[in-house]
């Protein structure tokens, strides 16, 4: 691969959650196009896959959050598992599978009238109690057509003075987390793109990009190093933890959604998302997290990664789309 067409055929080539985006995002395929190849994911590859491995009740592994009968032995000796409910239902929303598609529309069911979290019981629609779980919950649940409004006011109130969420906020932290903060960004966008929001959902939005925006993305406001030096390393799937490529993403889909333009505070981590590119014009995979897993998508770090170049592909088209060098800081 050593031209832009060449990576283009390369992820086209790929499973079907991979190839409808690349389809949308990158070449502005017709919808009636991108859709059909979106319609797939329910049937074929990775999705059906995923699929295949629900529980009858219609949970995954027999559990909300960790599976059954996992223990803390096993957490310490093999990771975190990544195979229960709460994980497949994120990663089938990143495959785009339809959510008006009959099995999404029974697995929101099932999940609703069976799974219960391991924390407290609680119904698995009406969240957790971590503002990282509640985040995605939120974004999985509005995608899917869930009413997650309950949980949405309960983030509201959990925000931190500095504008942003930390799920160690009821251990005592009063300073936000990146993570934490942008998988909330990321509930409350599905949220207001499935509802169309409140003022105060949108307020809390722009007050948490504040707080990323304001770090460049990955900087310490105090003192100006990287907060995590695998901020700055990019790994899939990302389940909770943060990288810049994640937030990069995150932002563009925040601006198409409301027809702004990029923020030039982003400049600094997209110059070193275009610096990782290989010469072959692909991102390679850094990082996986370990843990149990239903199967890889990747051909693990190293390599060429599909998913990692998908997204920095279509954050490099929005961002030289936009001419942002002529921009003022404004998001």
């Amino acid at each position: 691969m050593t031209d832009s067409n060449a990576v283009i055929d390369w992820l086209l080539g790929a499973d079907p959650a991979i190839r409808w985006q690349a389809m949308r995002d990158l070449l502005d395929a017709p919808e009636s196009a991108w859709q059909a190849e979106r319609a797939k994911v329910e049937h074929e590859g990775w999705g059906a896959r995923l699929l295949s491995a629900q529980d009858p009740d219609g949970q995954w592994d027999g559990g909300a959050f960790v599976p059954a009968g996992f223990d803390s032995q096993q957490w310490k000796q093999h990771g975190q598992p990544w195979t229960a409910t709460c994980f497949a239902l994120t990663q089938l929303r990143e495959f785009g599978l339809d959510p008006a598609c009959e099995r999404a529309r029974r697995t929101v069911e099932l999940v609703g009238a069976h799974s219960r979290w391991d924390e407290g019981g609680q119904p698995y629609w009406a969240g957790e109690v971590e503002e990282c779980i509640n985040g995605r919950t939120v974004a999985d649940g509005a995608y899917f057509g869930v009413d997650v409004s309950a949980i949405v006011a309960r983030l509201l109130g959990e925000r931190l003075d500095d504008g942003g969420w930390n799920c160690e906020r009821c251990n005592g932290s009063r300073c936000s987390s990146f993570a934490t903060t942008l998988n909330v960004l990321e509930g409350l966008l599905e949220y207001e793109r499935a509802s169309g929001g409140s003022a105060q959902s949108r307020q809390a939005r722009r007050a948490g990009e504040e707080y990323l925006l304001r770090r460049h993305l990955f900087r310490r406001l105090s003192t100006g190093e990287p907060a995590d030096p695998r901020f700055l390393q990019f790994l899939h799937p990302n389940r909770w933890r943060y990288d810049v490529l994640r937030a990069l993403d995150y932002f563009r889909d925040a601006a198409l959604l409301s027809g702004s333009e990029p923020d030039q505070r982003l400049h600094e981590a997209v110059e070193h998302l275009r610096g990782r590119r290989s010469p072959d014009g692909t991102w390679p995979l850094d990082w996986s997290p370990g843990g149990r897993v239903w199967f890889d998508m990747d051909d693990g770090p190293g390599r060429p990664s599909r998913w990692l170049t998908l997204r920095a592909l279509r954050v490099l088209k929005w961002w030289d789309g936009a001419g942002v060098a002529s921009l003022g800081t404004g998001s």
